[in-house]
């Protein structure tokens, strides 16, 4: 589901990353077997091999397991264009972002039934929201909004992109995730050019 991705700014203690690894991949494959309402912390700490304590020493409760994962996941991928220094025009890796949900599948449908769908949209369009505003300010820095208004700007492309992602998804990804990022990199220059 969400594959956590090294920060390259301090090394994590292999023993924690192994636990929280386990952790998720266990919350990954309950998901998959029954509801999320279902899954209770016992079943992840005996899928995991993780003691009680353990997985309360860097967890609140299973819904802080999902949304640390999440957030990992999306703060990495909000960012991967600056990290690749991608000297393209796209403000967002949409198509990145559509393939990895479309090779989501069936467990797509599992974490929309979950609950907790919406809580991970919305922690991501905070990551995408703040990825897109460094792009913004690196490609357009002539561009005449001030900083608040790129911030006001890169949030609303970012709820565009997930409008946009849920409106590929539920016509059955007829367009490939390349295309949809060609698309909506078309619809950003055209309105971020036509904001004076």
């Amino acid at each position: 589901m969400f594959k956590k991705l090294p920060d390259s700014t301090r090394k994590p203690d292999r023993r924690i990353q192994r636990t929280r690894d386990a952790l998720g991949a266990a919350l990954i494959t309950l998901m998959r077997e029954k509801p999320f309402d279902a899954i209770t912390v016992q079943d992840l700490l005996d899928l995991a091999g993780v003691s009680r304590s353990t997985f309360y020493t860097h967890f609140r409760d299973k819904d802080d397991l999902f949304l640390s994962d999440a957030d990992g996941f999306f703060h990495h991928m909000a960012n991967l264009l600056t990290q690749r220094a991608e000297a393209s025009e796209r403000v967002a890796p949409v198509r990145e972002m559509f393939a990895h949900v479309a090779s989501l599948g069936k467990f797509y449908d599992a974490l929309v039934a979950s609950g907790v769908h919406q809580d991970a949209i919305d922690l991501a369009q905070e990551h995408f929201a703040r990825g897109i505003e460094h792009r913004l300010a690196r490609l357009s820095p002539a561009h005449e909004n001030g900083s608040a208004n790129r911030a006001a700007l890169a949030y609303t492309l970012a709820g565009a992109m997930f409008s946009l992602m849920r409106w590929w998804l539920d016509r059955g990804k007829s367009a490939s995730p390349a295309q949809m990022d060609e698309f909506f990199h078309r619809m950003v220059w055209g309105g971020v050019r036509g904001i004076h």
